[in-house]
C-alpha cells in the first residue's frame, strides 16, 4: 500500500490528512483520514481525529501532551497506530506545505541543503515556516523511511509579470537579496483553479477569475488563462489585505512612528530616536495588528455578530464601532483589489470565488462584497443559496443570481488535497 501523508502546519495548528495512492490513477489520491490539532501554544491543545475507513471520529479532545509542534505530529503518529491501525512503515512520502519557498518554484525532497535554505527563509514567513520546519525535523526522526517533501504556497506565483513582482527599490540590491513579490497561498490557488475549471466545463489555462482566499491571513489572486497575473501578499504573507493579527498594507513609514520613544511621534534627532529592529517592526505588523487590534479579537464570526455588514453605499460613511469599522475596513481592502485585478484581466472575469475559513463561512462578507460589485457586471448574490453554503454538497457552490458570465462562486478548498494529488502525480517521487 502507498500513503501520503499531507501536513499543513499553521502558527499554533497542525492539519494532516492521510491518502491512498493508486498507482492506476495517481490524479487522484483517496482520503483515508484526517486530523488537526489546534491551541497548540494555549493549552491544552485540541485534537480532532476522523477516520472515513472506520467511521470514527473523536472532537476537541484535550491533550495535555501536546506542547509545541513536533509533539502535536507525534501524538498524531501514535493515534494514528494505535486507533486506525496504519502500518507507518506504508506511509512513502509525506508532503509539507512551506508558506515561503524563495527561489523555488516546484516542489522539493528535504535535504540538508534545501532544509538549511527554507530556513533561512524564516524570517520571511514568521508564522508559518518555523512550524512547517519544526514537523519536517519530527517526520524525519520519527518516520526516517519516508520522504519528507515540501510543496511551497509561493511557486503557484513563480511566473508574475516583472512589472508586477518588482519593487520600485535599487535593482542590484533587490537582486541580490531576492526583494521581489512572492505571492502566498499557492496550494490554494491551484485548487480552487481545478475546482472551478472543472464546475464551469473549461480548461484550467482557459480560465480567468478573481480568486479570494480569506483566513485568519488573507489573500487575493487574478488568474489569467490558468496563470496568476498578481496577488495581493508581495515579498512577505504580510502586504496586502488585513488578517486576523496581521496589518496588511500600510505605509511603509508608519512602523518608526508606532514605535518612537518621541511624544510627538518619530524624530529624526538620533539622540532621541529609537532603532527598530526587524525582529521588533514584524512581531507588532504580524503578532499585534489586523481584526484583534481593532476589536479584541481574532474570531471574525464574533465580529460580523455585533457589526454592521451592510455594503458601504455611501463612501463618505463613518462609525465609532470598533466591529464595523473592522469590517468595513476588510470590505474596502478586498473591493480595491477586486476593482484592480478586474482591470487587469480586461474585464474577461469568468467568476470571483470565495475560499478560506472565512470566505467559505462568512455570508455576511460575501454578501457585502456581491453587492458592491455589481458595477464590474456581476449579477449579484442570491441570498438563498448565500445563507445555505454550508449544507450544500460538492467543492464549489454557485451562489450568484442567475448563471450569467461573471459567477459567483464559493469553493471549499482543500490544500492537503492539493498537495497530495501533486505528490502522486509526480513520477520523480515514485522511482
Amino acid at each position: 500500500m502507498s500513503l501520503v501523508l499531507a501536513v499543513n502546519a499553521g502558527s499554533s495548528s497542525l492539519k494532516i490528512s492521510l491518502f491512498h495512492r493508486f498507482a492506476d490513477n495517481p490524479a487522484n489520491p483517496v482520503l483515508l483520514l484526517s486530523s488537526s490539532i489546534s491551541s497548540i501554544f494555549a493549552p491544552p491543545a485540541k485534537f480532532k481525529f476522523s477516520s472515513v475507513a472506520l467511521r470514527h471520529r473523536s472532537l476537541n479532545e484535550k491533550v495535555d501532551s501536546i506542547h509545541d509542534h513536533a509533539s502535536a505530529f507525534t501524538h498524531f503518529l501514535h493515534r494514528l497506530k494505535e486507533e486506525a491501525s496504519v502500518d507507518l512503515m506504508d506511509i512513502k512520502h509525506i508532503a509539507h506545505r512551506v508558506v515561503h519557498g524563495g527561489n523555488y518554484t516546484s516542489p522539493v525532497i528535504i535535504s540538508e541543503e534545501s532544509y538549511h535554505y527554507i530556513k533561512r527563509l524564516s524570517d520571511l514567513a514568521p508564522l508559518h515556516n518555523g512550524s512547517a520546519l519544526s514537523v519536517i525535523e519530527s517526520a524525519i526522526r520519527t518516520l526516517p523511511h519516508a520522504k519528507s517533501i515540501a510543496f511551497f504556497d509561493s511557486a503557484f506565483h513563480k511566473d508574475l509579470p516583472t512589472h508586477v513582482a518588482t519593487y520600485a527599490i535599487n535593482q542590484q540590491v533587490a537582486q541580490e537579496r531576492g526583494l521581489k513579490k512572492y505571492g502566498f497561498h499557492g496550494l490554494s490557488y491551484a485548487f480552487i483553479l481545478r475546482a472551478v475549471a472543472a464546475h464551469l466545463n473549461k480548461p484550467p489555462d482557459t480560465l480567468n477569475i478573481i480568486a479570494l482566499h480569506i483566513g485568519s491571513g488573507a489573500s487575493m489572486c487574478a488568474i489569467h488563462n490558468g496563470q496568476s497575473i498578481d496577488t495581493s501578499m508581495g515579498l512577505t504573507p504580510l502586504s496586502g489585505l488585513p488578517g486576523a493579527t496581521r496589518a496588511g498594507d500600510i505605509d511603509a513609514s508608519l512602523i518608526f512612528h508606532y514605535t518612537s520613544r518621541s511624544p510627538a511621534g518619530m524624530s529624526h534627532d538620533p539622540s532621541i530616536s529609537k532603532d527598530v529592529k526587524v525582529t521588533e517592526a514584524e512581531d507588532i505588523l504580524n503578532f499585534k495588528s489586523g481584526w484583534k487590534a481593532l476589536t479584541g479579537t481574532a474570531d471574525f464570526k464574533e465580529i460580523t455578530e455585533k457589526a454592521d455588514t451592510s455594503p458601504l453605499s455611501d463612501p463618505m460613511c463613518r462609525t465609532a464601532d470598533p466591529n464595523t469599522l473592522a469590517f468595513r475596513i476588510m470590505l474596502d481592502r478586498i473591493l480595491h483589489f477586486a476593482g484592480a485585478y478586474h482591470l487587469a484581466l480586461h474585464g474577461d472575469v469568468d467568476a470571483l470565488v470565495f475560499a478560506g475559513g472565512v470566505g467559505e463561512r462568512s455570508a455576511e462578507l460575501r454578501r457585502a462584497v456581491g453587492e458592491s460589485v455589481g458595477c464590474l457586471g456581476f449579477a449579484g448574490i442570491d441570498e438563498r443559496k448565500n445563507s445555505q453554503v454550508d449544507d450544500e454538497e460538492g467543492v464549489i457552490v454557485d451562489i450568484g443570481r442567475g448563471d450569467g458570465k461573471k459567477r459567483m462562486l464559493v469553493c471549499h478548498t482543500d490544500e492537503q488535497l492539493e498537495m497530495a494529488r501533486e505528490c502522486s502525480l509526480a513520477n520523480e517521487f515514485w522511482v
